[in-house]
């Protein structure tokens, strides 16, 4: 298993058009070894349901494969969405990578 946290960094909206591809993306990192994960959401414009819903999928492939998945950079609407659904009171959020990469080691 890789022991260096991977950095997945969606772009634009996080929707029902493109939490498919954004959970397959997840998947590849976690099947290549990559099972500490950490969400840069910086580029994010906008994020709904299913977006979450999707974010919830790659925070359980994370920790069946024995890893972790860590939220940095919420811009404010999703943020809103977090705290709307308590998710930010099961999965970390961090204000930079930075901060999230290093809360792995």
């Amino acid at each position: 298993m890789d022991n260096e946290p991977s950095v997945v960094r969606p772009e634009g909206r996080l929707d029902m058009a493109s939490a498919a591809a954004f959970k397959a993306e997840v998947q590849a990192f976690v099947e290549a070894g990559s099972t500490r994960l950490v969400l840069d959401l910086g580029d994010v414009t906008f994020i709904d349901s299913t977006g979450l819903g999707a974010v919830v999928g790659g925070l359980k492939l994370a920790r069946g494969a024995g890893g972790d998945l860590r939220i940095a950079c919420l811009p404010p609407q999703a943020e809103a969405v977090l705290k709307l659904s308590s998710l930010s009171n099961v999965l970390p959020v961090y204000r930079s990578v930075e901060d999230a990469l290093a809360d792995f080691n």
